[in-house]
């Protein structure tokens, strides 16, 4: 019998692949606690809990037709980011996978004719969204796949898939960590304010709507209100959370949806990411909820 032994929605903020010291320079004298946090949460959650595998419900991933999740043996080479090549070039990785969890996920959505495939073919791209998080989580031996956000999926559509990731764990010997990766609100500053507006200060963040909008939907999710997260989707859209919050949504999906009432741990500030809102929140298995009628089946 499988389980979900825990949760994180995590920014992949390029910041921090920066070295310590552009990191320290750019945020004005103290390091980024997207940073710091991450480190933080590696050797408080990540190193004393016992998991087989992560899944990764990858943002910067957008398939169009499908939700995709990836069923390579292994994954390596080097990764040089198109979006940031400047920032995050010729990063090494190899990292094994988990065919056996993908295509039981697969098997899953098709039970329930849902359009969820694996993949594994070997030029697939990988995303830094992964790498960025596996960089500081990642052990050795460890399986880590991803999950793609589908970009034209309904919030329903997310939650199902979640489910369906949690459907198949259930029927595995599987300890799995569901890592979403991602931002919050996430439109940029123009170009021309980008290198004055670094800092992690939120008053960086692109208006001051935005930022209310990421701190309460934290709070809620702090106090394990994600069925408020969930129910206000329509109104958060407007400010255009990262892959429409499809990341964070299928984590949900996978704990429970708006019946779970994990509480979220901060591993991080709420911080600026070029006029983007960043956080780091961490999800033990609540004790009551949907969650266990999904992984005890």
């Amino acid at each position: 019998m499988g389980d979900i032994v825990g949760a994180g929605l995590l920014s992949h903020a390029p910041v921090i692949m920066f070295p310590e010291p552009v990191r320290i320079r750019e945020n004005g004298g103290r390091d980024f606690t997207l940073a710091t946090g991450l480190t933080r949460l590696r050797h408080e959650v990540i190193d004393t809990t016992d998991h087989d595998t992560v899944v990764v419900f990858d943002s910067h991933w957008a398939t169009t037709t499908e939700t995709v999740i990836t069923a390579h043996p292994r994954r390596a080479g080097l990764f040089t980011s198109d979006e940031m090549p400047g920032a995050i070039s010729r990063l090494p990785y190899d990292i094994p996978g988990d065919p056996e969890l993908a295509h039981t996920v697969a098997r899953a959505a098709e039970r329930r004719s849902r359009w969820l495939t694996a993949n594994d073919d070997p030029y697939l791209p990988i995303h830094y969204a992964t790498l960025n998080l596996w960089t500081y989580l990642g052990r050795a031996g460890t399986p880590w796949v991803s999950v793609s956000v589908c970009q034209t999926a309904t919030t329903e559509d997310f939650l199902e898939a979640g489910e369906v990731v949690a459907e198949a764990v259930a029927g595995l010997d599987r300890k799995v960590l569901l890592l979403a990766s991602g931002g919050l609100s996430h439109r940029f500053r123009p170009l021309a304010e980008l290198r004055e507006r670094m800092a992690g200060d939120p008053d960086n963040i692109v208006t001051p709507e935005a930022r209310a909008a990421d701190e309460q939907r934290i709070a809620w999710l702090e106090a394990g209100r994600h069925d408020r997260v969930i129910g206000s989707m329509p109104e958060y859209l407007r400010f255009a959370p990262e892959a429409r919050f499809g990341h964070y949504l299928m984590l949900a999906g996978a704990l429970g949806g708006a019946d779970c009432g994990a509480r979220g741990s901060r591993f991080s500030s709420y911080e600026n990411g070029i006029g983007t809102g960043q956080a780091h929140l961490w999800f033990d298995r609540p004790a009551t909820g949907r969650q266990h009628e999904v992984i005890g089946r």
